[in-house]
């Protein structure tokens, strides 16, 4: 046996949500598609929303939607997440709902959270250009750059305590420089 192997080394079965993060988002891979330079996740969200918001009692699902998130590449390879949004209608107050998925992506978001931290990640600390990123990611520039300067903004700039322990912040002059 060679060194720094484990003789009994335990292993799971194959969990793709797992794998790709996804149970962090509140989702469950249910299908896959494996193209040449993309893989699109099917995905359900895992919790059920059925109790209605305005009355408060329960209802069962009257249609889905599809919604489309690009996700963190794996190896380059893009990675889109079809998300299956469950949508109900309560019969009694009218009340018409969608399950939650602000877990997964903001609101009219393009991008996973993860996506979205990844891109700011890769801009701030790897260099990396915003083309490079959506290329990455199988998005527009805009859409990455919208992405990236929002959450930065909201991260970084909007922060209130990010001079807390700064005593002296030093002005250099152009001539001094």
């Amino acid at each position: 046996m060679r060194p720094g192997l484990v003789r009994d080394a335990t292993f799971c079965p194959a969990d793709l949500t797992t794998f790709c993060r996804l149970d962090d988002l509140g989702l469950e891979v249910v299908g896959q598609q494996v193209h040449p330079d993309h893989a699109v996740l099917l995905c359900r969200v895992v919790d059920p929303d059925d109790w209605c918001h305005a009355c408060g009692c329960p209802e069962v699902p009257r249609d889905s939607v599809l919604r489309r998130l690009a996700h963190v590449p794996l190896g380059w390879r893009a990675t889109i997440l079809h998300v299956r949004i469950r949508r109900y209608r309560r019969s009694g107050c009218g009340q018409v709902w969608r399950q939650d998925t602000t877990a997964a992506a903001a609101p009219r978001a393009k991008l996973s959270t993860q996506a979205v931290m990844w891109a700011l990640k890769s801009v701030v600390i790897d260099r990396m250009s915003i083309a490079r990123i959506a290329a990455g990611l199988g998005v527009s520039w805009h859409t990455v750059n919208d992405a990236v300067l929002a959450t930065g903004h909201q991260l970084l700039i909007a922060d209130p305590t990010r001079f807390d322990g700064v005593q002296v912040l030093d002005v250099i002059s152009i001539g001094d420089w």
